[in-house]
Formats: C-alpha cells, sequence, structure tokens
C-alpha cells in the first residue's frame, strides 16, 4: 500500500447486471405477452412473424420483462429465425436477440450461449458477408431510398456478437475457431457507404482482440490492410472520427503482429487519430450542433407549410395518367405530420454522441497503454524518427498548466517517452467540467439530456489517463515543479470550486485517484504541495464517507502523504495530531480491511520520523493505541481475510500486519511508551 498503481480499462458491458429471479406465482401481464408472441414466431406468415419479433425486441428493451422470456426458451424461439426464409424475419430477430443480450447482462449472455445462438448467428454472418457484394435490396422504398436488407440484417448480426463476446469466453472461443473474422472484416470494406456498419464492426473488432492472443495469428497482411486503410480515411465526421478511434484501438491490441519496422509509424498513427479526437471541444460542439437542429427543424416546418398551401391552391389530384398510386387519406394525414417528415436518425444528436464516445474510447486505450509492456529501446528509437512525430511538436508549451508537451523519445526512459507523445495539455482540457452552457441545452432537452452522462464520463476518463502519466512519467517530462504545483491547483479547485464537495461516486475515484499519484510524485521529488491542511482533512472527511472502497482508500493515503511532507517541517504537530486522530479512527472502524489497512500505512508514513511527529505520536497515544489494536487487526484477516478478499490484497495485507509489529517494536526502541 501507500502508492497508486495504473489502472487498465476493459471494455465494460453495457449491462452489467443479470435480470432479477422471477417469482412463482400466477402469470402477469408480461407472462402472457411473452407466450403470445411467442406463438406467433411459428406463425407461417412472415408478416406475423416479422410482427413478433418487432414486439419482443420493443419489450425486451425493460428489464423487469426479460424473465418471463427467458423462462420461455425465447433464445431457442428466435435463433432459427436468423435463418429464416424473410429477410425481414431475419432482421427484427437479430434485433431482439440483440437488445436481449444487451439488457440482459452477463447470466443472459451465458443463458444464450449455452442454448447455442453462436450456430445460427456464425452462418448468418457468414451467409451475410458473402451476399454483401450482391446488394440485394428490399422491392420496399423508405423516403425514395432504397433499404439495404443485407448491410442491415449484418449490423443487427454484429452488435449481437459484440454484446456476446464481450460477456462469454465461450463465445470468444468459438468466435476464434469458426474464423469469424474474415467474414467481420469483409463488413468493413463497406466503411465508405455505410459507416454505422462499419463502426459496428469496428467495435465488435475491439472487443475481440482485446487479450485474445489465439485471434492473433488470423490478423495476416491482408487483414492489417483493411484495418489500415480505414485508420487513415480523411473523412471529417465525428462518425469517422469515432471509427477511427475504434480501428486505433484494434490495432493497438494487435500490436503483436505488426513487424517491429512498422511499429513505430503505426503507433504515430495511433496516437495522431487520439490527439484529433481530443482536440475537439466537445462543449462548443453541443452548443453548434443544437443550434444547426433548432435551424434544420424550422426549415423542415416552414417546407411542410408551404407544401400544404400549394396542395390547397392547386387542388393536386393524383390520377393513374401520371402513373402514380393513389395514396390512402388516413396515410397522408399521417406522411403530413411534422414528426414523420423530420429525419428520423437525428443526425445532430448521433454526431455528438460518436464525439464523446471517440474522446472516451481514446482516454481509456492511452490508460491501458500506460499499462502495457514497455517496448524495446529500438523500437521506441525508430518510433521517435518517423516524420509524423512532427505533429506533436505544435503547441508544445501549455502557457494554462505548464504542462511541456515534448517529442517522442526527448526522455531516456522508454515509458516517459511514449507517455510525452500524448500531449498531456489535450487530456488536462478534458479534466475540467463540461461546459454550463453545453449542459443546459442538454437538461432542457429530453432526447440530449443523456448526453451529460457521457460528458462526465469523458471528464473521469481523462482524470484517470492523468493519473496514468503522473505514474509512469518523468518529473522534468512533465514540466517540472511549477508545472505540478499549477496541476495540484487545478485538482484543488475540480474538488473545492463548489459550495459543497463532490459527491459523484466515479468522479471522486477519478479525482482522488489523480490527486493521490500527483502528491506522491511531489513528495519523493520533495516539491512543495499547495492544499492546506485544512482542505485536506475536508477532502478526507467526505471521502471517507463514500460507498466506494477506492475512493475511501485514495483519501486516506492522500492524507498519509501529505502527513509525511508535513512531519519534515517546522511547528506541525498539531496538524499531525488531526491527522494522526482520524487515521487511527479510520483505522480502528473502517469496515473494510483494505482500507483499515491504508490507514495503517498512512500512520507508519506520517509518524516515521521527525520532532514534530514524534510529539504528535506522544499527544495522541499512538503507541499504546496500536498496539491495542493489533491483536484486532490480526483477528480480522483470520476471520475476514478468506473469501472475501483477492490474493493481491490478502498478500498487501500481510505485508500491513508485518509492518505493524516493526512499528509498534521501533516506536519501542525509541523510548516512547508512556510512563
Amino acid at each position: 500500500m501507500g502508492k497508486s498503481r495504473a489502472r487498465r480499462f476493459r471494455r465494460a458491458p453495457r449491462a452489467p447486471a443479470g435480470p432479477a429471479p422471477q417469482r412463482d406465482g400466477d402469470r402477469g401481464p408480461e407472462e402472457e405477452a411473452a407466450a403470445e408472441l411467442l406463438e406467433k414466431l411459428q406463425h407461417p406468415s412472415a408478416e406475423v412473424r416479422e410482427y413478433a419479433c418487432a414486439s419482443i425486441s420493443k419489450l425486451l428493451q425493460q428489464k423487469h420483462v426479460i424473465p418471463a422470456f427467458v423462462q420461455r426458451d425465447v433464445v431457442r424461439c428466435l435463433g432459427p429465425l436468423l435463418m429464416d426464409h424473410s429477410l425481414a424475419v431475419r432482421e427484427t430477430a437479430a434485433g431482439a436477440l440483440r437488445n436481449l443480450s444487451a439488457c440482459g447482462g452477463f447470466d443472459v449472455c451465458d443463458d444464450m450461449v449455452t442454448n447455442d445462438i453462436m450456430t445460427p448467428l456464425v452462418a448468418l454472418l457468414k451467409e451475410c458477408s458473402t451476399g454483401l457484394d450482391a446488394n440485394q435490396l428490399s422491392p420496399k422504398k423508405c423516403r425514395g431510398t432504397n433499404k439495404n436488407y443485407i448491410e442491415d440484417i449484418a449490423n443487427e448480426a454484429i452488435n449481437l456478437l459484440w454484446n456476446i463476446c464481450e460477456c462469454n469466453n465461450t463465445a470468444l472461443y468459438i468466435f476464434n475457431k469458426e474464423g469469424c473474422l474474415e467474414a467481420v472484416l469483409h463488413y468493413m470494406k463497406k466503411f465508405a457507404t455505410n459507416v454505422d456498419l462499419a463502426i459496428s464492426v469496428a467495435n465488435c473488432l475491439q472487443a475481440v482482440t482485446e487479450d485474445n492472443p489465439d485471434l492473433l495469428s488470423s490478423f495476416n497482411a491482408s487483414a492489417q490492410q483493411i484495418l489500415e486503410t480505414v485508420m487513415m480515411c480523411s473523412e471529417s465526421t465525428m462518425k469517422h472520427i469515432l471509427l477511427r478511434t475504434l480501428i486505433a484501438g484494434t490495432i493497438w491490441n494487435i500490436k503483436d503482429t505488426i513487424p517491429p519496422g512498422s511499429l513505430g509509424s503505426t503507433v504515430n498513427a495511433i496516437l495522431k487519430i487520439f490527439s484529433e479526437s481530443l482536440a475537439i471541444d466537445a462543449g462548443e460542439t453541443i452548443i453548434h450542433m443544437n443550434e444547426a437542429e433548432k435551424n434544420r427543424l424550422k426549415l423542415a416546418v416552414e417546407a411542410e407549410t408551404e407544401e400544404n398551401m400549394s396542395d390547397t391552391a392547386e387542388n393536386c389530384v393524383l390520377s393513374e395518367d401520371e402513373n402514380m398510386e393513389e395514396i390512402p387519406k388516413g396515410k397522408l394525414r399521417r406522411e403530413n405530420d411534422v414528426s414523420d417528415l423530420l429525419p428520423s436518425d437525428k443526425w445532430e444528436l448521433k454526431e455528438v454522441t460518436a464525439l464523446l464516445t471517440a474522446q472516451q474510447t481514446a482516454l481509456e486505450i492511452i490508460v491501458n497503454m500506460c499499462c502495457s509492456e514497455d517496448p524495446s529501446d529500438d523500437e521506441w528509437e525508430e518510433l521517435s524518427s518517423s516524420d509524423e512525430s512532427d505533429l506533436f511538436m505544435e503547441n508544445s508549451y501549455n502557457e494554462g498548466s505548464g504542462l511541456l508537451l515534448s517529442p517522442l523519445c526527448l526522455s531516456d526512459e522508454v515509458n516517459s517517452a511514449f507517455l510525452n507523445n500524448l500531449i498531456p495539455k489535450k487530456i488536462l482540457e478534458k479534466t475540467a467540467f463540461p461546459n454550463s452552457v453545453a449542459v443546459d441545452i442538454c437538461m432542457h432537452n429530453p432526447s440530449w439530456k443523456p448526453l451529460i452522462k457521457k460528458l462526465n464520463a469523458v471528464q473521469c476518463r481523462a482524470l484517470t489517463c492523468l493519473q496514468s502519466i503522473l505514474l509512469v512519467s518523468d518529473v522534468d517530462c512533465l514540466g517540472g515543479a511549477s508545472a505540478l504545483q499549477s496541476l495540484a491547483q487545478h485538482l484543488s479547485q475540480l474538488i473545492f470550486s463548489k459550495t459543497e464537495l463532490p459527491t459523484d461516486t466515479e468522479f471522486l475515484e477519478a479525482v482522488t485517484s489523480a490527486l493521490r499519484a500527483l502528491l506522491q510524485t511531489m513528495a519523493s521529488k520533495n516539491i512543495s504541495q499547495c492544499m492546506t491542511p485544512e482542505q485536506l482533512l475536508a477532502l478526507c472527511e467526505a471521502g471517507i464517507q463514500s460507498s466506494n472502497a477506492s475512493v475511501r482508500v485514495n483519501v486516506v493515503s492522500i492524507l498519509g502523504i501529505s502527513g509525511s511532507v508535513l512531519a519534515k517541517g517546522q511547528d506541525t504537530a498539531e496538524t499531525l495530531k488531526m491527522i494522526g486522530k482520524f487515521l487511527l479512527e479510520v483505522a480502528m472502524k473502517e469496515s473494510s480491511l483494505v482500507v483499515a489497512g491504508e490507514a495503517l500505512d498512512a500512520l507508519f508514513d506520517v509518524f516515521a520520523d521527525g520532532k514534530e511527529a514524534e510529539k504528535a505520536a506522544l499527544q495522541i497515544k499512538l503507541l499504546p493505541t496500536l498496539k491495542e489494536f493489533q491483536p484486532v487487526f490480526r483477528m480480522r484477516m483470520r476471520k475476514e481475510g478468506k473469501g472475501q478478499y483477492s490474493t493481491d490484497q490478502l498478500c498487501v495485507l500481510d505485508n500491513v500486519k508485518m509492518n505493524l509489529r516493526r512499528f509498534i517494536a521501533y516506536q519501542e526502541t525509541l523510548g516512547k511508551t508512556p510512563t
């Protein structure tokens, strides 16, 4: 304990928990609906089957309905329809299974694999891949454009595959064994004309390539060429930025397949994409796109009004001579409704969503890069010589924070050299609170309101990214002492800028983790810290109430780091007394052994040495208190340790137990036992 570790992001499943168990009893409305719709899946009419699939798909978005369908073998009922002779049925069946996998969570995905959903899914994916170039179109038209059923079915199937492989290792094994990569990559070739399908494929690829060494041999030169082509596309829409970011993440996952001579230019290309994504101001984009949406809707209403006035004046009659079918009056009224005339895809909202997803993804991959194994020095020398490294010389000094933005390999240390190329300025900018105007826009627009959560997620990922950079970078590479002090002030403002301390668990964990890493770095280099003891205690008193154990560990560690620095100063005994009392109380009353162990570790650091520390230790009766607590801590470890904590945590706790014994012995040799 005492030192924080870099966090590695795994792609989080979109539904972290399985459905609640269904209680026994009479059939409720959900059971009745499930039974009726599942029966209709066997109907000889394709239209009835399509209707049933679409209805099931809509219902499965409600988690409380899922158990009723699972109990009636919805997977075995829908699975065969993936190969139905009707393309419309295939699409709606795949969509229903996609919703089931996304909303059901781990347990439902496991159940889907157990019920052999992968057999028809793999068959569908391969058949669609074969028929992709045939460009099979529906005879129906939607607003004058042809619907491509093959690509739409593939999109639903790819999303289903993504969800299942992300949650179930057996599905991932089948993906490898059945050679699904070739079919999936074939879909990616449509990126120029169907970016939505390409994004689904990229999401799936990033999921199946993460920690999957058995798949690496399938990425031959042809496969890598497909990914490289997509990554180098020049389209500037937010969706294309997201697509490039996801592909960059996939290439990072398969970096072991890249020849050493090409690795440098590849990594530089990845960093260029992340730089492009993070350079965009999401708040300003929201403001701009929201205004664009308002203008589009206004023009649509005006155009509809003019069209209606024209129709009334001319009393236009559709005739057979004009080769047009008569439109039923009911349909005409429905099509003249304003909401029906507006594009259904809300492209402005989708563009902003794509941007925020790209930024979050880029930051998560950067964090994972910081946690990866170090490449060889030769690889980094080759990387630094790439022409693309000139990109990162732009804006090489951030006047606001003092963080230097150095070219790759300026530092002798490999990790520092790597991190210098990640544009710390752009990462730091993302740690600020979201644009208040943009947040206000989202708050007052129901369809835009979910963006607030995404804005906050980007901020938290940026803080975690900052933590990783602090843990592996050299102080000089970070801009020196003044830059770190400015960064400390920035983090303090994030915490104390409002009248009340933040309570959001995700933000609190991210900001305290970054602050902990920063204070560690500053303390190791004897750089004076900017937070006052009052601020530190206020933060710790608020943080220790958090339900998140990581937050509690962070604030305890922060107090230990700051206390150890204060112990070296003059006239700090009173402050050390407050810190000591706080840490003792945490150690003795904390429900989590991990947090209690961190509090003990912090006490060892604070009272390890120094006249002020010795004075404060005597006044709070540190030694007798710890001697009395020692058997209690041992007993808790024996009773609570096994089964509740990981092997790594138990090893750390064993070290704390040993250090507690040594610390007591050390204090006794100093003659600190009270008389």
